[in-house]
């Protein structure tokens, strides 16, 4: 459904993140090379990141290729902690910058890779859109990032088809699950990289294995599996 990446380490610019690897983001848009569901992702895009202490988000309802002032900017932006994604929109979502990943609640980032009956989600004031990812977003800040594991159970207990896959941040580190959908983790000198598909051919890229909770801070990365849900009565 969507594609995304997080970077947590030394700072580096938006651009060689999203834009200048050989399958970056910007490529995965419209070639993805290891999408199961969807062939394109162009329905919008988004980047947050924390820079100077302070959390910014730049998003877009359009193409990431139809963007020249991301662009034109994206190389002097640098940042240690960066939550990136391009979408591709579930049939029947609205197609709007609010749909786009990542969410925020002022605080934290997270972005969606996936699909969930909205009947499995409780609506939300504070939802940046009625897109499902936006109301599982708020639900993840509304329970706190700690319990990103907890709501992707009890989510995929209430939809057992739903596609779970989710990357968060807070500046200090990222979290993220593996629930139907793929992820895979480079681990560098100079930090750790999260992403539905590697964005180029380093043998130094891992899968993480389904239903799967990763989180990665400057001591390293850690992996706990997911215990399958049982369904409601």
């Amino acid at each position: 459904m969507c594609r995304h990446l997080a970077w947590l380490g030394r700072p580096r610019s938006l651009a060689s993140l999203v834009l200048e690897p050989p399958s970056s983001l910007l490529v995965q848009s419209w070639a993805p090379r290891r999408q199961r569901y969807g062939t394109v992702n162009a329905d919008g895009w988004g980047v947050g990141f924390w820079a100077d202490g302070r959390l910014a988000r730049w998003r877009s309802p359009r193409p990431l290729w139809a963007d020249p002032s991301f662009a034109s900017v994206a190389p002097v932006l640098r940042s240690g902690c960066v939550v990136a994604a391009v979408r591709s929109a579930t049939v029947g979502m609205p197609l709007e910058e609010g749909a786009a990943a990542p969410f925020t609640d002022g605080r934290a980032l997270l972005s969606h890779n996936g699909r969930v009956s909205l009947d499995a989600l409780p609506a939300s004031r504070a939802a940046e859109s009625t897109v499902d990812s936006a109301l599982l977003a708020a639900l993840v800040f509304q329970r706190g990032l700690d319990a990103i594991g907890d709501v992707v159970r009890e989510v995929a207990a209430a939809d057992p088809a739903a596609r779970l896959n989710l990357i968060a941040a807070d500046g200090r580190r990222l979290l993220a699950t593996t629930w139907g959908d793929t992820l895979c983790v480079l681990v560098t000198d100079e930090g750790t990289a999260l992403a539905s598909e590697p964005w180029d051919d380093d043998p130094a890229w891992s899968d993480v294995p389904d239903h799967t909770l990763v989180e990665v801070t400057p001591d390293g990365v850690r992996l706990t599996p997911l215990d399958h849900p049982e369904p409601p009565a």
